[in-house]
Order: structure tokens, then C-alpha cells, then sequence
């Protein structure tokens, strides 16, 4: 895949309490790497990763890792309205991180209008999901996605498991939000940018004709 070349840019923002593991999964996701001591974000750190969405539609992903810390939140609260998908994370062995998702997602819905964001929530640390540390059920999770709108992914930054699945969930649904209407490109707004505009309307177009083949009649 020839990297200088995209059709889509998506700047993504990751929301949760310091040391829920934002940073690590990130690590994961675009290095493939695991770091058992990492050091904590101060402010903003950036990452990039490209993905391919469907044949021929390249997607470059630009991330902000927003450190979790109260003091930071000035600075980060700067780079939510320009982000059109949002992961909120959580420590599944930490209840205090898991209580807090709901007011992460309604700062970030405060202000980002009129844009949209849409978001995927991750519990994170599912490699420890099954000793006693953990303090968040599955049911519990899923209520609270079900309440915000959003789909719930287990992943483990330690193992890998779900992260690479989280983070296209989470592309492949602003994709979809792109093309369905539900996600508008913006003068002025850095959320989405797209190569073609002109390509994009008619996708858009293609997608929203009926279709017209005749329909066989029941004997």
C-alpha cells in the first residue's frame, strides 16, 4: 500500500482517566508494541496509522492521546471539536474509570457541535478480565454503550486481543456515517477530510438511488 496516498483523513481522539491505558493501546495499534512501563501523557501526543476500508479507499487515521489528568483538560478540551470519532476507554479493574465515561462523553458532546463525534467504548485490560481484579461486568458495560449509542469492544493493549477490531470498528463507522450522510465535511473543520469531494457525492449518490430491478411476483 503506498502510504502517501489517502482518500480520507479521520482525526480520532481517545478519551478516559490517566492510566486506563489510551496510550498503550495506541502503542499496539499502530506499532504493534507493548510497553510494561510507559510513560504518562502530558497534554497531547499524536499518532498515525492507514487503513484500507474497502478496496481502492484508503483512510488515513490521525489520533490525539489525551492525557487523563485534571490539569491537562484545558489543553485537551482544545483538539475535541476537531474530531469526528471518539474512543472512550476505561480500566475494566478500575470502577472509578468506568464511572467517569459518561461525563467524558457528554464534555466532548458539549462541544463539538455541530459537528458529531461517534464513538466506540473500550474496556480495557481483558487479559485480566478473568481473575478477580475485575470489578466491571460484561452486562454492566454493554448497558452503558447501550445508553450512549454506542458499540462496546473488551480489548487487552498486553495481548492484542480486540485492539486492532476496536479501532476499525470505530473507522469503519465514521466511514459509514461519511457516506450515509450522518457525517458532513466541514469548511473550517479538520474532523474529516476527504481527497475527492466530488467522488464522495456521488458514492452518495449511488448509495441513496432504490433499486430499480424488477421485482419477480409470487405465483
Amino acid at each position: 500500500m503506498d502510504l502517501t496516498l489517502w482518500q480520507y483523513q479521520f482525526r480520532i481522539i481517545m478519551l478516559g482517566d490517566s492510566t486506563v491505558g489510551k496510550s498503550s493501546l495506541l502503542k499496539r495499534y499502530t506499532e504493534d508494541l507493548f510497553l510494561e512501563s510507559i510513560n504518562q501523557t502530558v497534554g497531547v501526543d499524536f499518532y498515525v496509522h492507514f487503513l484500507e476500508v474497502e478496496p481502492g479507499v484508503r483512510v488515513k487515521l490521525q489520533f490525539w492521546d489525551t492525557a487523563g489528568q485534571e490539569r491537562f483538560r484545558s489543553v485537551t478540551r482544545s483538539y475535541y471539536r476537531n474530531s469526528v470519532g471518539g474512543m472512550l476507554v476505561f480500566d475494566m479493574t478500575n470502577q472509578a474509570s468506568f464511572d467517569h465515561i459518561k461525563e467524558w462523553h457528554a464534555e466532548v458532546c458539549e462541544r463539538v457541535q455541530p459537528q458529531k463525534v461517534l464513538f466506540v467504548l473500550v474496556g480495557q485490560k481483558s487479559d485480566r478480565g478473568d481473575q478477580r481484579e475485575r470489578v466491571v461486568s460484561l452486562e454492566e458495560a454493554e448497558k452503558l454503550a447501550g445508553q450512549l449509542g454506542m458499540p462496546y469492544v473488551e480489548a487487552s493493549a498486553k495481548t492484542g486481543q480486540n485492539v486492532r477490531e476496536a479501532f476499525e470498528l470505530l473507522t469503519r463507522r465514521i466511514y459509514q456515517g461519511l457516506l450515509s450522510g450522518e457525517v458532513e465535511l466541514q469548511e473550517g473543520w479538520d474532523g474529516v477530510k476527504c481527497a475527492a469531494p466530488r467522488a464522495l457525492q456521488l458514492q452518495r449518490a449511488s448509495l441513496a438511488q432504490p433499486n430499480t430491478a424488477p421485482k419477480k411476483c409470487c405465483p
